[in-house]
């Protein structure tokens, strides 16, 4: 147990560091943001490589962030049976690693796959924006897509190690109750 214990603090402190590295972007997409709109607005001078810019660090924000996002329990869920009074913390965690198994870990590893061709290609051309006055080396951004699921993935590994270890963990057992002031058994 204790190796799993630590094999999912290293994941979790590697996700926790990709989400504050993903604030810095938000950070940096808010001052372009504003120069942007200061320059558009007061001075009417606008350009194309600015707004792609705004683009390109939201989408890092989002594939960047998505992993810590999911570590601290914040991506949107159908909570039916999941939060229901019914079901304890071994069922929780028999939801949480039977959907890692068979939703999560298939569908990132389906975007890393067929994302890997069209990241190559972009590479091989040296794409850039085919906008004038835009980006160049969009291939970067488009090298994002895989590195931001196998982060989510990473992920969802340490969410099941932790729901395994709760599975194989025996309950604890409860202790008795203590009378609070005033009250009697």
């Amino acid at each position: 147990m204790h190796h799993l214990t630590r094999i999912i603090s290293l994941i979790e402190t590697f996700s926790e560091w990709t989400g504050r590295a993903a604030s810095w972007i938000v950070l940096a997409m808010v001052l372009v943001i504003g120069y942007d709109v200061t320059m558009r607005y007061l001075f009417q001078s606008g350009s194309v490589g600015l707004q792609e810019l705004e683009w390109h660090l939201f989408a890092l924000i989002f594939l960047l962030g998505a992993a810590y996002t999911f570590k601290h329990d914040g991506h949107v869920r159908v909570d039916i049976f999941y939060r229901s009074e019914r079901m304890d913390e071994r069922g929780r965690a028999w939801v949480d690693l039977l959907g890692g198994l068979f939703f999560l870990v298939p569908f990132c590893l389906l975007i890393i796959i067929s994302s890997i061709p069209f990241v190559d290609y972009a590479f091989s051309v040296g794409e850039g924006s085919p906008d004038p006055g835009g980006l160049p080396y969009r291939f970067l951004l488009k090298a994002a897509i895989p590195l931001g699921f196998s982060l989510v993935l990473l992920q969802g590994i340490a969410h099941m190690l932790r729901s395994l270890r709760t599975i194989l963990t025996p309950p604890a057992e409860k202790p008795p109750q203590q009378p609070q002031s005033g009250q009697t058994l």
